[in-house]
Formats: structure tokens, sequence, C-alpha cells
């Protein structure tokens, strides 16, 4: 297996790697490292079936059903995004880490790319821990400790035209109550810290008046989004993405509309975010690492014993 970095600050390819067979031990425990390392992985050349992604995907953890995508009953953690004439992407586009209205957003995201558009369709990922690390010292210390409400309003319009829409978004929004995360996160493996809000779930930063919030937020929106701290990636047929929600933002670029582009997707699940001062590396994420790393190292030392 060979590790190549493609971005500056996020984003290595993954190559020496069939991903329609399962992985063992030690290779598990090496992209495991790489992830946590780069961020992102794009896995080039993979011919793989929806089973597959979904073996895959549960190496790092257990899958999630996304509560507002549609999937099939057979393949709940499976979603599948076919946008083409008469069916346009929806809100994609908007910054986001994924799922950050949940008590525990996912902590990573699989995308598998079966069908692409000649041109357009590119998206694009930014490293938000690059973004706090590039801020003042005097910026960091003024917002540590500081907490931001996520919702998931994007998605309530969905319910409007749906029979019965109004009664199950009141559902959802008991289920889903507007949630507080830290403005910083600590990564749970490295320890890096990024800036954790997106334009698409954070509603506002609490403890502060309308407009300072406003102001703040559209500071790290406008920081995020420039290109110093970004990967665009290029599509082509066959490639897996797998990016850390952690530390990741992306957006999917709809230019290439009304072409056909058809994607496959599953999600990892992730602790609760926390910031500067709380419990670092809760145990549950202690184990993401850990045991596939002995595993490694035990086969190593086999290896090395027979070779003697």
């Amino acid at each position: 297996m060979q590790v190549r970095k493609v971005g500056v600050f996020i984003g290595a390819e993954v190559t020496g790697i069939d991903l329609t067979e399962p992985l063992d031990a030690e290779t598990v425990a090496g992209l495991k490292t790489a992830h946590a390392e780069h961020g992102l992985l794009v896995f080039p050349g993979q011919r793989i079936s929806s089973a597959d992604l979904m073996r895959f995907g549960r190496y790092f953890g257990k899958l999630t059903v996304h509560p507002f995508s549609t999937s099939a009953a057979e393949n709940p953690e499976l979603i599948v995004y076919d946008n083409k004439e008469g069916n346009p992407p929806l809100s994609t586009d908007i910054w986001h880490s994924d799922e950050t209205f949940r008590e525990c957003p996912p902590m990573g995201t699989m995308l598998c790319s079966k069908i692409v558009p000649e041109v357009g369709g590119d998206t694009c990922f930014v490293d938000m821990a690059a973004v706090y690390e590039g801020l003042s010292e005097r910026m960091q210390a003024y917002i540590a400790g500081l907490e931001a409400v996520h919702d998931f309003t994007p998605f309530k319009r969905l319910f409007a035209a749906r029979e019965g829409g109004m009664e199950a978004l009141r559902k959802y929004e008991e289920l889903y109550p507007a949630m507080t995360h830290p403005l910083v996160r600590v990564h749970p493996v490295t320890g890096r810290k990024a800036i954790f809000v997106n334009p698409q779930f954070t509603l506002y930063i609490k403890g502060m008046e309308p407009y300072e919030s406003r102001m703040l937020l559209d500071y790290f929106y406008h920081r995020s989004h420039t290109n110093e701290y970004q990967y665009r990636h290029r599509w082509q047929a066959d490639m897996v993405v797998f990016w850390d929600n952690r530390h990741a933002q992306h957006s999917a670029v709809h230019d290439y509309y009304p072409n056909r582009r058809r994607m496959e997707r599953v999600t990892i699940a992730g602790d609760r975010p926390f910031g500067e001062g709380e419990p670092a590396r809760p145990e549950e994420l202690r184990r993401y690492l850990m045991p596939p790393i002995e595993q490694a190292q035990a086969t190593r030392m086999k290896r090395q014993n027979e070779m003697a």
C-alpha cells in the first residue's frame, strides 16, 4: 500500500490496495493512521459494489443511517445520489461538515463515484484545523471555550411538499433538537484543534448578540472558503473518497447539471465533539486506533521472528 500526499493541508491518494477484497489488520491500521494524518483519502480505480463499500466502511466503525435521506430498505446505511435532468442536486453545494445537528455527528464519510459527468461535478474540501492554526494567538485565545448552536434547518423545507410533512417535521424536531457543540473542536486522535462551525447547520454562537455572532461566523467562513486551505477533488468513475468530518468541511460543485452524476455514500458513527479542557481521547476513540495497531505490531513481530 502506498500513500501519496495530494493536498498541502488535506488529502492523500492511496494505491496498491483492492477494496473488493477483505483487508487484513495491518492494512486497516495503516489506513486509520493515514486518515487521521491527512484528513482525506482518495482510492482511485476501485470498481466496487455497494456491499464492498459498506464492508470497507465498517472497518472504521458502525455505519449510520441519515435521518432525512432516502435509502433502500435492504441497505438503510447506503445513500444513493443519482442527479440528472429532472432530479437536480439539492443543498450539497453549501459548505458543511456532515450532520452537525446531531449530538454525535459522523466521524467520517465515504463517497464512491459510479457515474461522473465529462466535465464539472468536483467536490471541494477544506481543512478546518489548518484554518484554526492560521489564526492569530489573540484570536485563538478569544474563541477558546465558545459554543455554537446547530440544527437541521436546511432540511426543513423538504417536508413542506410531502403529505403529512408538517406532522413528520414536528416529530423530527423532537428527535433532533438544536444541538450545542464547541466552536473549537479537539480531534480525539491527533489532538489538533479545528474550527467547528459551518454555514449549512450552524445557527449562532452562544452568549453573543446576534450581530456579534454573525460577524464572527462570517469571518470564519471567509477564512475557510479561500483557496489557501482547500483541496479540490476531480472525480473519475470508480473512485472512493473517505474524509474526516471532525476536521474537514466539503462542498459539491453543481456546475454539471443537468448531466448525470451518480454517487453512493456511507457514513461512520462518531463521538460527541469536545473542546479545550474537556476529557481528551474518549475510550471509544482509543479503541478505534489501538486494537488494529496492536494486531499489526504483533503480525510484524511474528514475521520478524520467522525470518530470524
